[in-house]
């Protein structure tokens, strides 16, 4: 039992107080009352012989002679009845008293010194009863406090619930404004698309126009054309009239002419009229004379083709590639089984003579392409899932490919392990592609977010939330095409915050591709469809259908 000096503790319930002291009580008094039920009997033995003693003593100092002369007289009635052995005199017996009577007072003095032993038991277990009844009252003022303290609580708790319930009140009031906010702002945002598609088809309005009128006013330059052709057909040049023609200079005509103002002079009839033998200077010479106004026309042709509508210099149409024909293959130059599964994703190099192919067992494949054949070259071993996109860089010397373990990762070109991994999307990564830089890269993910990187660092510098998933982007200057399920291509400034453009198409976006000018896209969708997008007048130009081709 502790001290009244000890720290009580005041999450002990004061009922557990009391019955513990009430415990602790009850011992002492059953110790204490056995140890004096013991000396109360002998006490009183010992004062019932001590009176009856000192009766006895009394009783023989005030009547000594009668009781010896009655001794005698029995005495002698005893020896006339006994032998002389059983004669005893009185101060034998007088000598017997007193020894009995010391002994007594040897009792008597052993009792009493027991009784005063028993009476300091008696005093120090009454001092130690003080003192635990001190310990009991410090107790009982310890319980009082621990009340108050309780009560106090109490009161806090009751005034904390009552605050909770405020605060509670107030967080739902907060969440109905949120809910009322969030559905004003649905509101807004289907309101700003409507207006965005309103705005995109006025402006398909606009364009269709404008190409309509551009279309008659070649029409007529075409007309103009063709009739300056039959009058310079009708005329008749000789052969040495020419290199004097071109020396003086020929007037250039002003006249737009678009590629199919020019149906009659194909490739192929012009190479039949020189196949044909010349049979007079005339014909030649009207030979020639269609020739050099064929040649003045594409020429013109060629000056005026940057004026039309969004036109872009004609310095970006110097470095175009074309394609002088395109025709559906027929059969597959070669077929390899390169992966355990399913093929995600296939790209080609810079150079196109090394192809990158992807797929579901984790691994990417590099293949030299060799006269229309591909050739093992490397393997890339280390991807964290299933491969969704790969991409090389403008030099050729890595590769980004995206994974569904929700990272993207980059790999060098001779190496088979991964160089660095990029985390930090919430779901599956669908596109990695680099910009135009071999340092930077853009990903998009399941999670509806875009991200772009420092591979320098494998930072993520910035985040966007694209509103939708995203499955493909491409990169241009200082902009990043984003295609999503939500069927909307989307348009970001890499230098603001904010999406600058929304082009709305048929079916879900699952891939882009961006002309090496920067002025057309490319997307694939989900409706079996190819769309040709013109990004001067934001516009779809052409619509390819899907055709199932059997090789």
């Amino acid at each position: 039992m502790a001290g009244p000096g000890a720290p009580c503790d005041p999450c002990a319930p004061a009922a557990v107080w009391k019955r513990h002291i009430v415990r602790q009580l009850r011992h002492r008094d059953r110790t204490q009352k056995a140890l004096f039920l013991e000396l109360v009997p002998a006490y009183n033995n010992l004062l019932e012989k001590a009176e009856l003693l000192a009766k006895f003593s009394e009783k023989l100092k005030s009547e000594p002679k009668d009781t010896i002369s009655t001794r005698h007289e029995d005495w002698r009635e005893e020896v006339s009845g006994t032998g002389p052995d059983q004669v005893s005199s009185p101060a034998s017996l007088r000598v017997k008293w007193q020894q009995e009577k010391k002994g007594l007072q040897l009792v008597c003095g052993e009792m009493a010194y027991q009784v005063v032993k028993k009476s300091a038991a008696l005093d120090t277990l009454q001092s130690q009863l003080e003192e635990r009844q001190d310990r009991l009252e410090a107790l009982q003022a310890c319980v009082v406090q621990l009340q108050e303290a309780r009560a106090q609580q109490s009161r806090q708790l009751e005034e904390r619930q009552a605050e909770n319930a405020a605060q509670r009140e107030a967080y739902e009031t907060l969440l109905q404004q949120a809910a009322h906010q969030e559905a004003a702002l649905r509101r807004l945002q289907e309101e700003a698309r409507d207006l965005l598609e309103q705005l995109v088809q006025r402006k398909a309005r606009a364009a269709a126009e404008r190409n309509l009128r551009n279309e008659r006013r070649e029409r007529a330059n075409q007309a103009l054309v063709s009739q300056e052709l039959k009058k310079a057909a009708k005329r008749t040049v000789s052969i040495s009239e020419i290199p004097n023609t071109l020396e003086d200079g020929t007037k250039e005509e002003t006249v737009a002419l678009a590629p199919a103002a020019l149906p009659e002079f194909s490739e192929s009839e012009t190479c039949e009229k020189w196949k044909r033998p010349f049979r007079s200077a005339s014909a030649t010479s009207l030979t020639l004379s269609r020739c050099v106004d064929v040649v003045k026309g594409l020429l013109d042709f060629k000056k005026r083709r940057g004026h039309s509508v969004g036109g872009a210099p004609e310095q970006r149409y110097q470095s175009i590639p074309v394609c002088v024909s395109a025709q559906i293959p027929s059969q597959a130059q070669d077929v390899l089984d390169a992966h355990l599964s399913e093929v995600n994703a296939v790209c080609f190099g810079p150079n196109s003579s090394l192809l990158a192919t992807g797929g579901a067992d984790r691994l990417i494949h590099l293949w030299n392409v060799v006269g229309g054949r591909l050739e093992a070259n490397q393997t890339l071993e280390g991807a964290g899932g299933s491969v969704t996109s790969v991409d090389f860089d403008p030099s050729g010397s890595q590769v980004l490919a995206a994974t569904y373990n929700q990272a993207a990762q980059l790999w060098k070109v001779g190496e088979t392990q991964s160089k660095e991994t990029l985390s930090g999307h919430k779901d599956k990564v669908t596109a990695a592609k680099f910009k135009l830089t071999r340092h930077q890269a853009v990903t998009g993910s399941r999670d509806r977010t875009v991200k772009e990187w420092d591979l320098g660092r494998a930072y993520c510098s910035r985040t966007i939330n694209v509103l939708s998933y995203c499955n493909d982007v491409v990169c241009g200057d200082h902009i990043i095409i984003s295609g999503h399920n939500d069927q909307k291509i989307r348009f970001w400034d890499s230098r603001g915050p904010h999406c600058i453009q929304v082009i709305p198409v048929q079916g879900r976006v699952t891939s882009l591709h961006l002309s090496y000018d920067q002025l057309h896209l490319l997307s694939c969708s989900r409706d079996n469809t190819l769309k040709a997008i013109d990004l001067r007048i934001s516009n779809i130009r052409q619509v390819f259908r899907w055709l199932q081709v059997q090789f």
